[in-house]
């Protein structure tokens, strides 16, 4: 499997064909997919008009990768800032993190988890990640809202709703 940045330079690549550029659009999404697979293709589709014919609007395929890599650099730069801390810690003999690095165990994928792929947030991913990330580094409890949107009526074990997102933002609700 290829990786994300040489996935994109495919979407970008006008020398492949339309079809294979927007299939190389969806290869992204099993590197970064923060609402998961179906619901990001979704809200990448909805929000960029792709069309299923793409010989009608190519740059959409260009405006929802541009889209999808704004919200993974939040992602990185977060991992990067933990990578840093983790070795100091280790360095002073801490083994075990003192705080979670949560988005690392969802491996870039499913920080907003909409079980629907028809319902989520309708905000730039960049909006909905940075704004998740913060709750999870604020110490949010996810039980009393949703990172997503913030609402403060949450319904044990089901989607926001308000923005879909499953609780604690993640597959594996609480």
């Amino acid at each position: 499997m290829t990786s994300f940045p040489a996935t994109a330079r495919r979407v970008r690549d006008e020398s492949l064909s339309l079809r294979r550029r927007r299939s190389h659009l969806r290869d992204c999404l099993y590197h970064f997919a923060p609402y998961g697979f179906h619901a990001t293709w979704h809200h990448l589709a909805t929000r960029h008009r792709i069309p299923g014919n793409i010989v009608v609007d190519p740059p959409s395929l260009v405006r929802a990768l541009g889209e999808l890599e704004t919200a993974r650099a939040l992602v990185l730069a977060r991992a990067v800032a933990f990578a840093a801390q983790r070795r100091l810690q280790k360095q002073d003999g801490q083994r075990v993190p003192t705080t979670p690095h949560p988005w690392d165990s969802w491996g870039c994928h499913d920080i907003a988890y909409c079980p629907d792929p028809q319902k989520h947030p309708t905000e730039q991913l960049s909006i909905v990640v940075q704004r998740v990330l913060d709750a999870h580094a604020a110490g949010v409890d996810p039980a009393g809202r949703c990172l997503a949107c913030g609402d403060e009526d949450p319904r044990a074990g089901r989607a926001c709703r308000n923005c879909g997102v499953a609780p604690g933002g993640y597959g594996n609700p609480i």
